[in-house]
């Protein structure tokens, strides 16, 4: 059953892998749809769940695409777990990506020992993943930067992504990981950050109806689209509960139903 929009819109939020783009390439409309939205001045934020690309790759890559990210307008897990780790006081075990060990670097952390779990890839070693195991049950704190269960891979199948190994871990070391990216309540509301945006009054637009969709609308998101590009497979909207407001095509739809609904 679908939901009903919010009276009013007042932001959006972009997943990108398979919303904006598929591998290097922009999804057809999707580039244009960016600026229909920049031209009716809606604030625009862009919630990545990746955790193989450092967020600069990332800006290059929008920029490589037409589209210029400020600062503030692109949040990702790797931005939220360098904040937490300051914050607590912890110092990272990593078991990512080769490519977002340089994300960590450079900051002052503390004594503290905290896993930090992400789509490693073939770094998903035995090795990797006990080192990580003994690492928690000698009391280390515990971060998911996400759990998504599959994503596109670039022969255009599905193929694991962090969740499984995030909850291989929780399994054997009884403990439950803090998530920081989607579908967390905070991961949201920090991307409405320093907007003058209530979280009902935004749309979160995504491909994974469990992470952006079913994510959004738990942490009060007004209204949230699934897009039928990237992982989307056939009768995904009915698998996770809360229910998309729509289905829609691609970006270009999800931007044709925001406009005709904006209050």
């Amino acid at each position: 059953m679908l939901r009903h929009p919010s009276p009013m819109i007042r932001a959006v939020l972009l997943d990108l892998s398979g919303v904006v783009y598929d591998g290097d390439a922009a999804i057809p409309g999707a580039i244009e749809a960016i600026r229909r939205l920049h031209g009716e001045d809606l604030a625009i934020r862009f919630v990545s769940n990746t955790t193989r690309s450092p967020r600069a790759a990332i800006v290059r890559q929008l920029a490589a695409l037409g589209i210029e990210v400020a600062d503030d307008e692109l949040l990702t897990p790797a931005r939220a777990a360098v904040e937490w780790l300051a914050r607590e006081g912890c110092a990272p075990h990593l078991l990512v990506h080769p490519d977002l060990v340089p994300e960590f670097a450079g900051h002052t952390f503390g004594e503290r020992k905290a896993v930090v779990v992400g789509d490693a890839a073939e770094a998903f070693t035995y090795a990797a993943m006990n080192a990580a195991f003994r690492q928690l049950i000698d009391g280390a704190e515990f971060l998911a930067l996400a759990v998504n269960r599959t994503f596109k891979d670039a022969d255009g199948g599905l193929s694991l992504d962090a969740g499984a190994f995030v909850a291989a871990l929780e399994f054997a070391a009884g403990k439950q990981a803090t998530v920081l990216g989607k579908p967390a309540r905070d991961f949201f509301h920090a991307a409405l950050a320093g907007l003058d945006c209530p979280p009902g009054q935004a749309v979160m637009v995504g491909d994974d109806a469990e992470s952006d969709v079913a994510g959004a609308l738990k942490a009060g998101i007004g209204a949230a689209l699934l897009v039928r590009t990237g992982k989307y497979r056939a009768g995904d909207e009915s698998r996770h509960a809360p229910h998309p407001n729509a289905v829609v095509d691609d970006l270009a739809a999800a931007v044709e139903w925001i406009l005709c609904r904006r209050g």
